[in-house]
């Protein structure tokens, strides 16, 4: 037997043995593979379709959008594995094996699954939200399995681990159904109080922002400063309109107090010049 003769039945062994046994395996495994993720992301429309008719609270819709997610995609690859003829016991003891390890590396991450859980068992905020916790403020735009994104004033997106969220005191802006803002101003030593606490709220009462129920505005003369008496309105809106209610109330005011002539003192420091001569 010639050297070309060996090369022949070593390669037509190799295509016996490794090509046509394993080949049609991984085809069927490749559409295996393929179908099934289209399936899954049709039933991720389907269920999310079903659990917004059913109106189910957005945040665990997101959170439950992700875990069905994740879970049938990685039984998907385990499948599509076991099609292609890998022993699946052998591969699950090795996955046993590795847990302990896989478990510590991955401790982080299962402590913000739990966090996420633990914020759609308590619900502290909802997708919607403006919250603060910590250096992190902004609207919640979804609470996923793992964290929760939240996008700010100038819009920026702020991805928060979920354990950072369950586990530590954070300010949910839009928890109640109102909101105060509160406005300081000085009125001059000498003007009238009374007539500054009517503009205030006659300010107040003509500003579309402000609600007047169940708690109408509010103004008093808060305390006696160096330079001016401190003024103070309390008016109460909407979460989502406070800071269109703050900075448009300060304008309002500093043209009313204007009209009115009613001054608004500022700081002044008296220099007294001494000859050194004398």
């Amino acid at each position: 037997m010639n050297a070309w003769d060996s090369f022949a039945i070593g390669a037509k062994q190799f295509l016996n043995n490794i090509v046509f046994q394993y080949v049609p395996k991984l085809i069927v495994a490749t559409i295996v593979l393929v179908v099934g993720w289209k399936l899954i992301n049709l039933l991720n429309k389907v269920l999310q379709r079903t659990l917004e008719q059913r109106r189910i609270d957005l945040s665990l819709q997101q959170f439950l959008h992700s875990l069905v997610d994740i879970v049938l995609k990685v039984l998907l690859v385990v499948t599509a594995m076991g099609v292609m003829g890998i022993e699946m016991t052998s591969f699950i003891a090795l996955l046993g094996a590795a847990g302990v390890a896989i478990g510590m590396g991955l401790q982080g991450t299962l402590q913000n699954f739990a966090g996420g859980v633990i914020i759609l068992i308590l619900k502290p905020f909802r997708v919607g939200d403006y919250i603060e916790q910590g250096p992190y403020a902004g609207y919640v735009d979804s609470i996923q399995i793992f964290n929760t994104t939240l996008r700010t004033y100038d819009a920026r997106k702020i991805i928060v681990p979920n354990t950072e969220l369950a586990t530590k005191s954070l300010v949910n802006h839009f928890n109640l159904p109102q909101r105060r803002v509160t406005i300081e101003v000085g009125l001059a030593y000498g003007m009238s109080v009374e007539k500054a606490k009517e503009v205030l709220l006659r300010v107040a009462a003509e500003n579309p922002l402000v609600l007047h129920e169940p708690k109408a505005p509010f103004a008093t003369l808060e305390n006696f400063g160096e330079s001016s008496l401190n003024m103070r309105l309390y008016a109460w809106t909407l979460p989502q309109n406070y800071w269109s209610t703050l900075y448009s109330l300060n304008e309002e005011i500093y043209n009313a107090f204007l009209n009115e002539g009613l001054e608004i003192p500022f700081n002044q420091m008296d220099v007294h010049i001494r000859d050194a001569e004398k």
